[in-house]
């Protein structure tokens, strides 16, 4: 499949809903794709299934707190770079790039690093969604190397980071990030056609161009899009979407720290007689909660769209009296095994809260 430019808005909006609130907003690497298209590039979006056993596939994607990425914007250069660093680590030539997460500008890092450098972007990713830890893969659970992985940022510089164990990966390239000015743009995970099919979330940037072509068309048909999002996730591995609580931001505790944007929105019901719901997030929404109880836990997807819309709004963009309704989506399978949960659960990240699935 060639993306065309019309289909780049869609794709976007779709990695905003999927990215949980986190992943960086996808409208500058959207800008990125547009430009490589109008300049005469393909893009090509070829399917797992139909990778020969034997082919590279070098993933690419940006690291860091989507705060920063408000103000620092990239050249483009950087995630080539990166991919450049990894070819010359193993001595052989990518043969398709593939995005790490679907969610947020990291669905179209890999789209405007295939159009550059002229190799097909797999639909596929190593998350379904967004995290905030690059050891939190799908490709990690399932024994796939995470080096030799480059990183690089706007300066020209680059570092290279060789170690077998993934969170080691992750506390090295966190560290170089931050010194990189809180984001920069990495390629990891080299891996065959063999283990792209084994390890990987199969088929997300065709979900999230979906998911925004719904958004879209059910504004302009006058159909209630959350039902159509319900409706359309039910037919998918995702296996069931909900609206979990709708009111008016009354309360934002943002900060940028550690490499993330770290913090908690609080969102007023429309009623005005049932408590809040407070929704908690490092990058990406963890947990939303409303008197004391759990309404949606990571790894499922918690994701807040405008109340009349449905656009999804990223944490970086969140608003003192914007009207949002929050919405709950399942997890793929491969997402929910015992292994996923101890790499992306909820005591992934310091949660004491039992995860008990949307989609069962």
């Amino acid at each position: 499949m060639k993306l065309q430019l019309e289909d780049v808005d869609d794709l976007c909006t779709g990695a905003a809903f999927l990215g949980a609130g986190g992943g960086g907003d996808p409208y500058i690497g959207g800008l990125m794709v547009k430009q490589e298209l109008l300049a005469g590039r393909e893009i090509e979006i070829i399917d797992p299934d139909d990778l020969a056993p034997d082919t590279l596939v070098i993933p690419s994607a940006m690291m860091g707190a989507p705060t920063v990425l408000l103000e620092k914007i990239p050249s483009g250069e950087e995630p080539v770079r990166a991919l450049r660093a990894v070819e010359h680590a193993l001595g052989r030539k990518a043969d398709a790039t593939m995005p790490t997460e679907v969610g947020g500008i990291n669905s179209t890092i890999p789209l405007f690093v295939g159009a550059r450098l002229g190799i097909p972007v797999v639909d596929a990713d190593g998350q379904g969604r967004a995290f905030p830890e690059i050891q939190m893969e799908t490709f990690a659970i399932e024994g796939v190397s995470g080096t030799p992985m480059a990183i690089a940022d706007e300066k020209g510089d680059c570092a290279l980071i060789e170690t077998d164990d993934h969170h080691r990966m992750e506390w090295i390239a966190r560290g170089i990030t931050i010194r990189m000015g809180g984001t920069a743009y990495w390629a990891a995970y080299p891996m065959t056609g063999t283990e792209v099919k084994r390890a990987s979330v199969k088929h997300t940037l065709s979900l999230a161009r979906q998911i925004g072509r719904i958004i879209r068309t059910s504004r302009h048909d006058k159909l209630d899009p959350f039902e159509e999002l319900e409706r359309f996730i039910a037919t998918t591995s995702y296996g069931r979407a909900k609206r979990i609580f709708s009111g008016k931001i009354t309360d934002l505790d943002r900060q940028t720290s550690r490499g993330f944007t770290l913090g908690s929105v609080t969102i007023s019901p429309d009623n005005g007689r049932s408590a809040p719901c407070i929704i908690d997030f490092q990058n990406e929404n963890l947990s939303a909660k409303a008197d004391g109880k759990v309404l949606a836990l990571v790894p499922d997807i918690i994701t807040v769209l405008d109340a009349e819309t449905a656009v999804p709004i990223t944490n970086e963009t969140l608003r003192y009296g914007q009207r949002v309704a929050v919405m709950a989506v399942g997890v793929p399978p491969i997402m929910r095994s015992p292994a996923a949960l101890k790499q992306f659960g909820p005591q992934a990240f310091g949660l004491s809260e039992t995860y008990v699935s949307l989609a069962d």
